[in-house]
């Protein structure tokens, strides 16, 4: 029997001509060297191979070994190299020159897909804000007075985004004794100095920018689609014990800089036009800047599914957040701040309403007062060995499927 040609993919494959993310990787028998790929079906194409091939005149960004040129050359580039892409890949006169340029994605290694700039970090689920105001203030306000005036964020850690399947070791720090660990407000707590002892995760959703801004330039939420270049799963691991000593007054710092995942796939933000929906009712009218009533719809309809060791935990809908990524981009740059390329902003955990759809196990366990119960234990929060895979999928055109690939980190023992 013939073999099946990687270009012909099953019908309805989440990783077809409508979707096509961006990766960059190394193949077995140079792994020292780095190539952009796109993602077709199980394979990668090399991209600079097939620039060089068939003459491209983005051959220059699509040869690097990073997609950040290609990143900070701007909407026009992106949609010409898209369709350029596309013309390869499904137009049978390409297929002898194409075809050979096809790496199994399982023999390929698969690397951070571009340099990171700066991270800021949002907290755009009201679910997931409601239900944390509920755990640490009981019975007080679950959302703070400034919650629905502006997308809450803080700066995170640029050096510490690893790619995909990196190791997380179980971070060290400051905290209170477990007994102690619901009051760091106490009058005189005493901390120890240790391993995290309720390591979390967070199921999150990344913005990548491409196009640059100049400094003391807001952008407004009409400029969305001129500087993100693309979506990534991101996983936001949090050392619940250690962010609680340290949060008051200021906002996250060791509790979550140790460690963030993100997928190894940049999918385009032409490839979720289908996705495109509008964010949930707001009761509290937003200043100017963030005001989206007349705008087009802002939200995204992407369904995350979140696995402990295998198994599914939680399914959180996106298309439930309250905050869009275009608000957060507002509002990350009214002050004047600038816009870099390889910038990621996140959404902050997404949860929804129903119980089977929180993004974190803080939720899910109600800050370890309810164990999640697995077929292999119970858990409060992650154990050393255990690994999140979050992955998503998107409605595409015509009743297709986008696939937006996986971020995945298994829990190794603290350092010595």
């Amino acid at each position: 029997m013939p073999q099946r040609s990687p270009l012909d993919l099953p019908e309805g494959d989440p990783f077809g001509p409508h979707n096509l993310p961006y990766g960059v990787f190394t193949a077995p028998h140079a792994p020292h060297l780095r190539k952009i790929g796109v993602r077709y079906g199980n394979h990668v194409l090399d991209m600079g191979a097939a620039a060089a091939a068939t003459a491209s005149p983005h051959a220059e960004q699509l040869g690097a070994d990073t997609l950040n040129p290609l990143m900070a050359a701007g909407p026009p580039v992106w949609q010409a190299v898209r369709a350029e892409v596309l013309d390869w890949l499904t137009d049978p006169a390409h297929r002898s020159t194409i075809e050979p340029l096809m790496h199994p994605l399982p023999t390929v290694a698969l690397h951070l897909p571009f340099e990171v700039a700066d991270y800021a970090d949002f907290y755009a689920s009201e679910h997931h804000a409601t239900n944390t105001g509920r755990i640490f203030r009981p019975g007080g306000d679950a959302l703070t007075p400034n919650w629905k005036h502006m997308p809450i964020g803080y700066h995170g850690r640029a050096g510490t985004i690893l790619v995909s399947g990196t190791p997380i070791v179980r971070p060290q720090g400051q905290h209170l004794p477990p007994a102690d660990t619901s009051a760091p407000h106490a009058s005189s707590p005493t901390p120890v100095f240790g391993p995290s002892l309720r390591l979390d995760f967070e199921a999150e959703v990344a913005f990548v920018v491409g196009a640059p801004s100049t400094v003391n330039t807001p952008v407004p939420l009409s400029g969305f689609h001129d500087h993100v270049f693309g979506v990534c799963l991101l996983n936001d691991w949090s050392a619940r014990d250690i962010q609680a000593w340290e949060y008051r007054p200021l906002g996250p710092f060791l509790g979550k800089s140790f460690a963030t995942s993100l997928a190894a796939w940049v999918t385009p933000l032409d490839a979720l036009t289908a996705a495109r929906t509008s964010p949930p009712a707001r009761d509290v009218p937003p200043l100017p800047y963030l005001d989206d009533s007349s705008a087009e719809p802002g939200g995204l309809d992407l369904r995350l599914e979140v696995a402990l060791n295998g198994h599914t935990i939680s399914r959180p809908p996106f298309s439930a957040m309250y905050w869009t990524a275009a608000q957060q981009l507002a509002h990350l740059t009214v002050n004047g701040a600038s816009l870099r390329t390889g910038d990621v902003f996140a959404s902050g955990t997404v949860s929804g309403p129903r119980p089977d759809e929180l993004g974190s196990l803080l939720e899910l366990t109600w800050g370890g007062r309810d164990p999640l119960r697995l077929p292999d234990g119970t858990r409060t929060f992650l154990e050393d060995g255990d690994e999140v895979t979050i992955t998503a999928w998107a409605p595409g055109p015509r009743g297709t499927r986008i696939g937006l690939g996986e971020v995945t980190g298994q829990v190794v023992p603290a350092t010595p």
